[in-house]
């Protein structure tokens, strides 16, 4: 057992992990961060990686990545080679769903986590998300505003210095951004057509952080700078330890994911951000006297109320604009493609076609002759509902290849969702259809949609017919990869397993603070408010810890 007891361990090392590393050695902290990944450096980030697709459906590709392992990850709607070992391998990291109801959980497990892989877009949230009961009726109000997280998205967007612009749109908070971005000559033209047709529609540019030109996310470098962090690679931790006594947190077990040694680590104070799945799970493993059914579980509701945001995606061309342009707003990189795109926030009230949903795309940024129409491309996001039976549980019949049981994942739409989905996917058709565009598929977990020429209409016969085949297996829930809940904060220990300052009510010296913590799943991208909430989680915990509170 080591000896060390360090002031705080850190399990996961993604965006919540590396803002919470960074913060507690900031306050003078010694810090242990546990990634269950190896760590990451300028070899993973090959040039020679980046390369075209042999066609516009990259079927190759992910029959490669299947044939390895990564039946599940391969899945993933922008999934390609030059990304595979920023993915799991499913056979070593397995998990279940109920008959007939898919998941599609998409993992890294790297130092770093899914910050190498995601789309590197920050978006505020607004009191639509916060305070959704209070205004809609629907789900549950959140214990924190948009006006008390202010501060924090202010910080954490000034300190990674984000690309956008001071848009003023009414639903979509603008935040602080160092450099500006841009729209292409064809989404400009897109913005101009829907915003005259709409008024109560904004289209803006994404905003958006660059790629770290050090390999390694800002904040987990900078942590690594005060010489008061310790880094261990390749730990699996398989519980949270327990105080007999007490009941509190003591620490880690935690195994070697080559060797197979089990080791424990101890620290006064923990934060567990290991992302809304495996920290669920890692909860419910960590069952003691103290907390026989998990810990935290003294509610009974560990696990529950886990959602993700309903997907949709569509392909099409804009007749209004040719050809394509590159965006750049940020350097060039020579592993990942150019940031950039647009955004549809929620429509102001005045839109009667307004609903909890949002669409991230593009316009003229696709490869194509310069007299050929613009390519376009939507990925729609929809809020889900909290509801109870839908939860992580454990799988104790099934192992990973740590012996440690796997998730049970259940995440399914009621008819509130499938009203909205279908609502989410007739405005997107009709808004493009309406300002100029033609849509050659929408799809969802309700199905493949094609119009016009179908989708892919310049690939090979057998590479759409994969696409047809394949799209239920990759359009399913899951597939936003937003997903939140099975932790949920709230204001009593009745009725959440968190405080309002993700404190584990029944440990408090332990905080969770990646997305299982969201009482409800919003509309927009989680992790600037993943951010956000774990500067002001750990900044209370700290004070709390010094003020021996804890």
């Amino acid at each position: 057992m080591s000896e060390i007891v360090y002031d705080a361990l850190v399990i996961g090392s993604g965006a919540a992990g590396s803002f919470a590393v960074k913060e507690l050695t900031a306050q003078g902290l010694s810090v242990l961060l546990l990634e269950a990944g190896p760590a990451v450096g300028p070899r993973d980030f090959d040039p020679a990686r980046k390369k075209a697709p042999a066609s516009s459906i990259n079927i190759w590709e992910r029959a490669r990545a299947t044939i390895k392992g990564q039946p599940i990850q391969a899945r993933a709607a922008f999934f390609t080679e030059r990304f595979s070992h920023f993915f799991v391998n499913d056979r070593k990291n397995p998990y279940t769903t109920p008959k007939g109801e898919p998941f599609l959980w998409i993992r890294g497990r790297q130092g770093g986590g899914r910050l190498h892989s995601f789309g590197r877009v920050l978006l505020r949230w607004t009191d639509d998300d916060f305070k959704i009961r209070s205004r809609s009726g629907k789900g549950v109000d959140w214990p924190v505003s948009y006006d008390e997280l202010t501060p924090f998205y202010d910080e954490v967007e000034t300190y990674l210095g984000l690309y956008g612009n001071k848009d003023d749109a009414p639903t979509l908070p603008d935040g602080i951004y160092a450099k500006p971005a841009s729209l292409t000559p064809a989404e400009q033209i897109f913005k101009q057509a829907v915003e005259s047709r709409w008024p109560e529609r904004r289209v803006v540019s994404w905003r958006y952080i660059a790629p770290d030109a050090e390999r390694m996310p800002r904040p987990l470098k900078d942590a690594k700078a005060t010489g008061r962090l310790t880094v261990r690679y390749d730990a699996v931790v398989r519980r949270i330890t327990i105080d007999e006594k007490s009941g509190r947190a003591t620490g880690a077990e935690f195994i070697d994911r080559n060797t197979g040694e089990v080791s424990t680590a101890s620290a006064a104070m923990m934060v567990l951000s290991a992302s809304p799945i495996e920290s669920v799970r890692l909860l419910l493993n960590s069952a003691s006297a103290q907390h026989p059914d998990g810990l935290g579980n003294s509610s009974g509701l560990l696990g529950r109320y886990f959602m993700d945001q309903l997907p949709c995606l569509a392909f099409g061309s804009f007749s209004k604009a040719k050809g394509w342009a590159v965006d750049e707003s940020a350097p060039a990189d020579p592993f990942y493609n150019p940031s950039g795109g647009i955004f549809i926030p929620r429509f102001s009230e005045g839109d009667a076609a307004r609903g909890d949903f949002d669409y991230q795309g593009s316009v003229g940024r696709a490869p194509v002759s310069g007299d050929t129409d613009a390519r376009l491309a939507f990925f729609g996001f929809g809020r889900m509902l909290p509801y109870a039976d839908n939860r992580i549980t454990l799988d104790v019949r099934r192992k990973d290849a740590w012996n440690i049981p796997v998730p049970h994942i259940r995440c399914v739409m009621q008819a509130e969702e499938q009203a909205l989905l279908r609502r989410q996917e007739e405005t997107l058709i009709a808004m493009v259809r309406e300002v100029g565009g033609e849509l050659e598929f929408i799809g969802s977990p309700t199905g493949l949609k094609e119009m016009g020429k179908g989708a892919f209409p310049d690939a090979d016969a057998f590479s759409r017919f994969m696409f047809r085949t394949w799209f239920r297996k990759t359009m399913c829930m899951g597939a936003a990869i937003h997903e939140t809940g099975g932790a949920r904060m709230g204001e009593s220990p009745e009725a959440s397993v968190l405080n309002p300052y993700n404190q584990v009510w029944d440990a408090p010296n332990l905080i969770v603070t990646d997305a299982s913590a969201f009482p409800g799943s919003g509309i927009a991208g989680t992790t600037l408010t993943v951010m956000a909430l774990t500067i002001r989680a750990c900044r209370n915990l700290v004070d709390r810890y010094r003020a021996g509170q804890l």
